[in-house]
């Protein structure tokens, strides 16, 4: 299903596909690859397009394309945006880290990622609690607005191509 999405994207965006005006790259990538899911269950369905079962001996395994969830079931808008939020904070955060000191991320890390209190990041890296709120306000800051700028190059880089 991936090879098939990439493919149609890859298709769409010779032909011009994609308008800006009508939705987002998001939105636009998302309906695409949902019709290949859905085009994926159709044929696992379908009775004339599904191949027989096979069952191995001394096998209980279910079949991977059995395992694949009923995409009507799925809030795939939710788990789409959810994801590419995701992805999105991660490149961030990776590309803020090359930016600010090791001591300022460590004090980020530890009190916003994983959610310490100050008091405990206080002890364990011997600063004071004024630099531990500094430190999370401004590589909070930083990361915010390279999420942003993340977000707007997706963008020209799609109206590009």
């Amino acid at each position: 299903m991936v090879q098939e999405t990439v493919v149609a994207v890859a298709k769409q965006m010779r032909e011009g596909g994609y308008d800006r005006t009508k939705s987002s790259f998001k939105n636009w990538l998302c309906l695409i690859t949902r019709r290949r899911i859905i085009d994926h269950v159709r044929k696992r369905t379908d009775p004339k397009l599904r191949a027989p079962p096979q069952v191995r001996e001394g096998n209980s395994r279910t079949d991977s394309n059995d395992r694949v969830p009923d995409p009507a079931s799925l809030e795939l808008d939710s788990v789409w945006e959810e994801e590419w939020q995701k992805n999105l904070l991660d490149a961030a955060i990776e590309r803020v880290k090359q930016l600010v000191t090791p001591k300022q991320y460590q004090i980020f890390d530890l009190s916003v990622l994983r959610d310490l209190p100050a008091g405990e990041v206080t002890k364990l890296l011997k600063v004071n609690t004024a630099q531990v709120y500094l430190a999370r306000h401004r590589v909070g800051s930083l990361i915010k607005k390279e999420a942003k700028r993340l977000e707007a190059q997706a963008e020209k880089a799609v109206i590009k191509s």
